[in-house]
């Protein structure tokens, strides 16, 4: 009797949340594919149809300047933006390697060029780069110019550190706040243009071993991000982009690869994400690697060994 009891109320109580149960597996197998075909349309906006279009001097205005522009990402953005029609402000460190890039571009392109020779190491620089953008009908901004370690190392152990800690600061974030301030104004006024901050993969994490350079990126990530929040209804786009590594001699990555694009291939594919992404990693493979890294890297925090073996797999500099 007993048994028959228990047997019939085990019934009833599965009779009961049978029907609950079925509507809620039913719901969530529903969000979940709403998501999922949410994220692929997404991506297929992102990465097939694009948005390159935004980027032409009649949308933004006349010209685009490029810091670090004479090697690497920096020339690549130089020279496509140059294809796109806007005219071309360079500005990096070596007025010979300037003037041969200048020359390139408006040869190739037919397009207006203008070379600003600063050092982004020193901070004296930034009233000879205002001056040289007066009266430019500026429309694109990339804040490329950086440095990084010359190899893996613990903090106190970077050669000349003390130094080194000046010189990394005032490249890699005092430029992009600089130029920034710069050049936001008349945008405003305006009410169109872009800023592209150039960050990096290993400012979305801690990488022991490239501590300042990791902790700099992850600066300009932050910055880009709430400049955004502060100035989009201002109809200004100020983009986070932060690249794996590129076929550049930053990364001494020689052959471009998949994964390892070459600069060229890389600012082609992040020039369509402007407008799409607030923070962007630019390049599909890219993208892909930062889910797969994220979770990886999550691991590796468990311990500190682990987070050691982790970046130098990731960095794969020797």
């Amino acid at each position: 009797m007993c048994s028959a009891a228990m047997s019939f109320s085990g019934e009833a109580v599965f009779r009961a949340v049978e029907a609950p149960l079925f509507w809620l597996g039913a719901l969530t197998a529903a969000w979940l594919s709403l998501c999922t075909v949410y994220r692929l349309l997404s991506g297929f906006r992102v990465w097939v149809l694009g948005n390159g279009r935004l980027l032409s001097p009649a949308k933004l205005g006349k010209w685009a300047v490029v810091t670090g522009a004479t090697d690497g990402i920096g020339k690549a953005y130089a020279e496509e933006l140059a294809r796109k029609g806007f005219a071309i402000v360079l500005i990096s460190r070596s007025q010979e390697k300037l003037d041969d890039v200048s020359k390139a571009i408006a040869s190739k392109c037919g397009v207006e060029t203008k070379t600003i020779q600063a050092d982004f190491s020193a901070v004296d620089i930034y009233s000879k780069i205002e001056g040289g953008l007066t009266g430019l009908e500026i429309g694109v901004l990339v804040n490329n110019v950086g440095m990084s370690y010359p190899y893996p190392e613990f903090f106190l152990s970077v050669p000349n550190v003390d130094t080194f800690i000046d010189t990394l600061v005032n490249i890699n974030i005092t430029s992009v706040c600089q130029m920034t301030r710069l050049v936001l104004p008349q945008m405003v006024e305006r009410k169109k243009g872009a800023i592209l901050n150039i960050s990096s993969a290993s400012g979305m994490y801690p990488v022991p071993l490239l501590t300042v350079y990791s902790a700099s990126k992850a600066f300009v990530d932050y910055f880009s991000r709430g400049l955004q929040a502060e100035y989009k209804s201002k109809g200004i786009i100020i983009q986070s982009v932060l690249p794996f590594f590129v076929a550049t001699k930053l990364s001494k990555i020689r052959r471009a690869t998949l994964d390892k694009p070459s600069p060229e291939r890389y600012v082609a594919s992040q020039l369509n994400t402007v407008g799409l992404q607030t923070q962007t990693n630019g390049y599909l493979p890219h993208a892909i690697m930062w889910r797969r890294s994220s979770t990886r890297c999550s691991l590796a925090h468990a311990d500190g060994r682990s987070v050691i073996f982790f970046v130098l797999k990731l960095t794969q500099v020797g």
